[in-house]
């Protein structure tokens, strides 16, 4: 049976007033007032803190798996929050040096305030030597999908998901408009989107424009720039944006806003989008795997069997099939009574192969072991809403195309100029070079560096 390391004795506090935006004075514990001897076995209650009630059923259904498997007895106490309010949450009460979760859900937009100073270091479970202990794990699990959790090499958290980057499209609607389904470069896909627009007034591809949510702004920009081999930050969290790849995606999406192969939306789910779906005015996107369940199904239900998933086309000037976009990290919190504990219940249900398959089932998440990918009744599964296909084949082609996604303390900043300057572009009052070098300069004089 796997026994994680023991833990290192508790850190004195640490004087991050700096680093968490409160003065100087302030000191960060991990392990809160109380009892930080470690528990070993016996009856453990573990505090979860989670942004999604999905993940919630997935850990409570986990329980008995993790109770045969461990020392432990396992009772969870759940607390649901709002993404960006369970990182303050968990900020403000180490701080103070108490009520701080076992065990904790960061979505992926919300993690790097944890990567501000030395804050993960200090205060996050550092899964490195865990995953170490268990033979075969580390080339197992998906570089990729550690990467937006890790710093320095270490792993603070474990992802949910293998978010892959597809592209839907409408098959029934694609056949009456000529629209060829096999292998055909993205320059192919706009020139044939153009006269889609021009003859049906449909759109093969779409890009958010609401001001107000920077994040799904960057996002349409996002997918199609790391599908090209682009990059936000590079491993140690510099900046790559500027580039040769950045500016050839954004010259394509503006191209193809002009004529009209890309339609703007003001985002992927609301009102707008379900009527441009449900009128046929959009007939195809690129976004991730994930947005079936989220997009699709809740706006346009009655279009299942109609619907159909392939790899994104490839651009002429090189780049992979695929991208990455969003994701969801459980971490656990280090120098407290239950960190052992916490450990060991992650490894016996998020970790394990059949916790990935049953994570898919019942979630609909990607697994992110490697392995897992071959099951066969992973490899058996259709999806209905996409006429019974059987995806796993073309999820596992991808797997070698998903690159990594490396997060910066200052990404929130990036998000903000970036998103105002591709609206710019959109628009035409910025050219897609002017676009970038703008947000470059502007990045770094509002980061610092």
């Amino acid at each position: 049976m796997y026994t994680p390391p023991s833990p290192a004795p508790p850190t004195r506090r640490a004087l991050l007033r700096g680093a968490l935006g409160l003065g100087t004075a302030a000191a960060l514990s991990a392990c809160g007032a109380g009892d930080t001897t470690p528990r070993t076995s016996g009856d453990v209650t573990l505090s979860l803190w989670t942004h999604d009630p999905g993940y919630e059923a997935f850990f409570v259904k986990g329980v008995p798996e993790a109770d045969r498997a461990t020392d432990f007895r396992y009772h969870l106490k759940v607390t649901r929050s709002g993404p960006s309010d369970i990182v303050t949450k968990l900020l403000a009460q180490a701080v103070a040096g108490r009520g701080t979760p076992d065990l904790v859900g960061f979505e992926i937009g919300s993690f790097p305030r944890m990567l501000r100073g030395d804050i993960a270091e200090r205060l996050l479970h550092d899964f490195t030597p865990d995953i170490e202990a268990v033979p075969g794990l580390k080339d197992d699990l998906l570089p990729a999908r550690t990467a937006p959790f890790s710093r320095d090499g270490q792993v603070y958290a474990f992802d949910s998901d293998t978010p892959m980057v597809v592209y839907f499209y409408r098959e029934d609607l694609f056949d009456e408009y000529g629209l060829l389904q096999g292998d055909q470069t993205w320059e192919e896909f706009a020139e044939a989107g153009a006269r889609v627009h021009r003859d049906h007034n449909a759109s093969m591809c779409v890009v958010s424009t609401v001001g107000s949510d920077p994040g799904q702004v960057v996002q349409s920009f996002q997918m199609l720039l790391y599908q090209r081999g682009g990059a936000f930050f590079d491993a140690d969290g510099k900046l790559r944006l500027d580039s040769p790849e950045a500016e050839e995606v954004l010259r394509f999406l503006c191209e193809g806003l002009r004529s009209g192969f890309v339609i703007d939306v003001a985002d992927y789910y609301g009102a707008a989008m379900q009527t441009a779906l449900k009128s046929g005015r959009v007939i195809g996107l690129p976004m991730a795997i994930w947005y079936k369940n989220y997009g699709l199904l809740p706006n346009v239900p009655e279009q299942k069997g109609k619907w159909r998933v392939r790899a994104l086309p490839r651009f002429a000037g090189g780049g992979g099939v695929t991208a990455a976009l969003g994701g969801t990290g459980f971490g656990v919190i280090k120098d407290k009574a239950n960190t052992r504990a916490a450990t060991e219940f992650l490894f016996r249900t998020w970790l394990t192969h059949e916790g990935q398959v049953r994570r898919f089932t019942e979630t609909g998440y990607l697994p992110t072991r490697r392995s897992v990918y071959e099951d066969p009744r992973l490899g058996a599964y259709t999806d209905e809403f996409c006429g019974g296909q059987r995806l796993f084949g073309l999820y596992r082609s991808l797997l070698p195309d998903v690159p990594p996604f490396h997060q910066s303390p200052d990404q929130s900043i990036l998000y903000d100029v970036l998103a105002g300057n591709l609206l710019r572009a959109y628009r035409g009052s910025l050219t897609p070079r002017q676009a970038l070098k703008q947000t470059a300069a502007d990045f770094r004089d509002q980061a610092g560096r």
